[in-house]
């Protein structure tokens, strides 16, 4: 019984930055438990792993966004967040936010959980 809402999806220009948020909850629900992680799913395309992290805080990113994203976590209020930098317009997207109980994966079908996702446009 976990939710998650993405927030601060949006239009930008191609080199620009943008931030995602990602608020878990739930009654039961310690975002210490879990890896969390984002995808990402263009129109006809197939949904893509993009960065996750560990309760801990290590973190494994695509090679698409490696060096031009940041995922980081604040557990104490069940936030995550997805910084993106150097934007180009193939990360235009819908963005989700999961969630994974037994550790991490890049796997979209390990993750327990999803957001309803968030929508970020990246002009040409």
């Amino acid at each position: 019984q976990v939710q998650l809402v993405e927030s601060g999806g949006g239009l930008v220009q191609a080199g620009g930055s943008l931030s995602l948020s990602c608020a878990a909850s739930g009654r039961t629900f310690s975002i210490n438990a879990y890896a969390m992680g984002w995808f990402r799913q263009a129109p006809g395309k197939e949904r893509e792993f993009v960065a996750a992290i560990r309760s801990g805080g290590s973190t494994v990113y695509a090679d698409s966004v490696k060096g031009r994203f940041a995922i980081s976590r604040d557990n104490t209020k069940n936030l995550v967040f997805l910084r993106m930098n150097s934007l180009k317009p193939e990360d235009t997207a819908i963005y989700y936010c999961a969630a994974r109980w037994n550790g991490i994966s890049v796997s979209t079908s390990a993750y327990d959980y999803w957001g309803q996702g968030t929508q970020v446009t990246v002009s040409s």
